[in-house]
């Protein structure tokens, strides 16, 4: 981990989500869950996001076309499409939604009577905190994907709900919304009314067995022998990143509780100068994870605990591996780091996700690509990157923060970190000692398996109600 000012200038994605997940934190009058108006009536609007073969967007609108307001949560809607094979699962996305991606949900089905347009169809709805839709008002967009969970090619010529030349947002019967369970936009294919029985399996569900490290962080301090027996080091060796002179103190790695769960808390502290900083990091010791999906919940703060505030300061969750040789092609890392007061150029808080694919420490040469988001990111936060063999995502508390490109994913395993530190002493100057907290509640790696932030929600609910706080099955490199 070293860093260099990024340049400004976030991403079109970034920004969206950032609006979004502003426009989710609305509060909305909400009618009682499954009320709908009483002349009830929707209308679906389509437009095609992509015609290409690597994934379908289907961009759509709800119009409520009736004369009361309507709870979303009511709402469901269906995309039939045809499976490229009897075997292909997918995966669902929302890239953007003007109620908020975290608001917006999407599962696939099988139809009881395929054609020869549709077998599967992907039906979307909405959670309570939607909201309601007043009558005459759309929800505004919709803009959902969906892909091949392998990353083959998908051929949407022959899906019934797909049209090449809807470009432009315009009514479209092919897509069918359901209020209450009664069907009341739209024509599904023949034979398959939404209130018909399917299949209730989801197609596209992981699967159980894949090879999995997670850990709740349920130790009793930093020399517990359980922590080196699970496979993490608590780092003490000297070196960087970080103040010159600083030292990597495991004693300051402690494990409290916090709303009736254990912690690992990295304290960092200092009193202005190197030889009073002591920074944490803590990492697996095997380099075995590559592809797949990483998660973790994180505290970040803005303030310190204790003393003044200023510290330019890194708080992160992140993987890596070596750099073998200046601007090597087999190095790769890819970062959430958290700035609470700046640094590299900023000016106050902000949180960077980086993907790097090499870089040349002297003189300096990066070569990555990266996200940000210039905002407060103060409190607990659900962390989640995937990585495939098309791109690397990233995730913050279930939306879509960044996607980086292909030519930034990795060719080696790397190792899980976490650590806490301070780029420079030029935040604070002042020499009154400070003490600044990073919390986990939890680690997640599932070895080549794209999950959604809610699967990786419902697979840590899993492990804590199974009473399992350390698993790790994932095959050494």
């Amino acid at each position: 981990m070293r860093r260099t000012p990024r340049t400004a200038g976030a991403t079109r994605t970034a920004l969206a989500c950032a609006v979004a997940g502003a426009l989710g934190c609305v509060s909305l009058l909400a009618l009682p869950q499954g009320a709908a108006a009483a002349d009830g009536a929707l209308s679906v609007q389509y437009h095609t996001g992509s015609t290409g073969s690597d994934q379908a967007e289907p961009w759509l609108k709800v119009r409520n076309t009736g004369s009361s307001a309507v709870a979303l949560s009511g709402v469901k809607l269906r995309y039939y499409f045809k499976a490229d094979s009897a075997s292909a699962g997918y995966r669902f996305a929302c890239s953007w939604a003007v109620r908020g991606c975290a608001h917006v949900t999407g599962t696939f089905g099988t139809l009881a009577h395929p054609t020869a347009t549709a077998d599967r169809y992907l039906e979307i709805g909405f959670t309570s905190d939607a909201g309601t839709l007043a009558a005459g008002a759309d929800t505004g967009d919709l803009q959902l994907r969906f892909y091949r969970s392998d990353w083959q090619p998908l051929n949407q010529a022959d899906d019934y709900s797909f049209s090449a030349v809807q470009t432009a947002y315009g009514n479209w019967s092919k897509v069918t919304a359901q209020l209450g369970g009664a069907t009341v936009w739209g024509t599904a294919p023949e034979g398959n009314d939404p209130t018909d029985p399917t299949d209730p399996t989801d197609p596209t569900d992981p699967p159980g067995d894949g090879a999995t490290l997670f850990d709740d962080f349920s130790y009793t301090a930093y020399n517990d022998p359980r922590i080196a027996a699970n496979g993490w080091s608590v780092r003490s060796n000297s070196g960087g990143p970080g103040v010159p002179g600083a030292t990597w103190a495991p004693e300051k790695v402690t494990f409290p509780v916090a709303s009736g769960n254990t912690v690992m808390n990295l304290e960092t502290s200092t009193s202005g100068t190197g030889e009073s900083t002591k920074q944490t990091e803590v990492l697996t010791k095997a380099t075995k994870f590559k592809n797949g999906t990483y998660a973790a919940r994180v505290r970040f703060a803005d303030a310190p605990k204790s003393g003044p505030d200023g510290d330019h300061l890194v708080q992160t969750f992140f993987t890596i591996n070596d750099l073998k040789a200046p601007m090597a092609d087999d190095y790769a890392e890819y970062d959430f780091e958290y700035l609470p007061n700046g640094g590299w150029g900023e000016p106050s808080n902000i949180l960077y996700t980086t993907s790097w694919e090499t870089y040349n420490p002297d003189p300096w040469q990066a070569v990555n690509q990266h996200t940000e988001g210039r905002q407060s990111y103060n409190g607990w936060h659900d962390l989640v990157l995937t990585i495939d063999n098309s791109s690397i995502r990233y995730y913050v508390d279930g939306q879509l923060f960044g996607t980086h490109d292909a030519a930034y994913l990795p060719e080696r395993p790397m190792s899980i970190n976490f650590n806490q530190w301070l780029i420079d002493l030029a935040g604070n100057t002042s020499t009154t000692a400070r003490a600044y907290d990073e919390q986990v509640d939890y680690v997640l790696h599932v070895k080549d398996q794209v999950l959604t932030p809610a699967q990786v929600t419902a697979k840590v609910a899993a492990y804590r109600s199974a009473g399992k706080a350390f698993e790790d099955t994932v095959p050494s490199a």
